[in-house]
């Protein structure tokens, strides 16, 4: 976990859209769902077959989409890698450590600042020590990535939020929905819809019209990938990370 910079540099654009939810591919739709509104004192507000929506109570949408074949990450290494996970904040770290394994998760990794677990569906997560936090609150969404710098420049255009730190091989975009990026040594990107090397999960970025979105993206860096619906298209940015459009 790294705090951002003391000095944010200026966007660059208005954006091309907003952080509408991070979906998780997942192989049990309501173990999941159940684990994560736990853990986040969320609210279910979409359930079909296929796909669960969980609002958490700082507004986060975290959505759940069925894969009933999908290949687990097995962090850290880059064989099945994680490609993103969440980073919460939580006020007592011990706490939140024993609440998630009572709730279903595994821990991966601890130290004095935070704690990587892995939740029922295999995908890691950290919860982050902040003292001031009021409960459990989602800090932001980390991807892996080749170049922390350069994917960071591409979001920042798309959400045109400004990228408030950037070192270590380490970069963040600030605004009400963070994203941050590491860069991560062999890093081994997703090749969706290939289910040998799994998304694991990606954005929905809700836009006001899908064409102006999807000339704007593409002008930007990103790929047009195959899928795509009445209310949705779907594209990969430059590391691979695959993310919807969505009206």
């Amino acid at each position: 976990m790294t705090e951002p910079s003391s000095a944010p540099a200026p966007s660059t654009s208005d954006g091309v859209g907003t952080v509408h939810a991070v979906v998780l591919d997942v192989p049990d739709l309501t173990a999941e769902s159940n684990f994560w509104t736990a853990l986040t004192d969320g609210a279910v507000t979409k359930a079909t077959d296929d796909w669960i929506t969980v609002v958490t109570p700082d507004r986060w949408g975290i959505a759940f989409q069925l894969a009933p074949d999908l290949v687990p990450p097995q962090w850290p290494g880059q064989e099945h890698p994680q490609q993103a996970h969440l980073d919460l904040y939580v006020p007592d770290l011990a706490a939140a450590g024993t609440r998630a394994v009572e709730l279903g998760a595994t821990v991966l990794r601890e130290n004095e600042q935070w704690i990587t677990l892995a939740d029922p569906a295999g995908h890691p997560f950290d919860v982050c020590l902040d003292e001031k936090s009021d409960g459990v609150s989602v800090m932001g969404a980390t991807f892996d990535c080749a170049d922390a710098s350069a994917l960071a420049r591409f979001w920042s255009d798309m959400m045109g939020e400004p990228v408030t730190y950037d070192a270590d091989g380490v970069a963040m975009l600030g605004g009400p929905r963070p994203l941050l990026f590491q860069t991560v040594e062999g890093y081994n990107p997703p090749r969706w819809p290939d289910p040998a090397y799994p998304q694991q999960l990606h954005l929905d970025i809700e836009v006001p019209d899908l064409d102006a979105g999807e000339a704007a993206v593409l002008a930007l860096g990103a790929t047009r990938l195959p899928g795509e619906g009445d209310d949705f298209r779907v594209f990969a940015d430059p590391a691979g990370h695959p993310f919807c459009l969505v009206h």
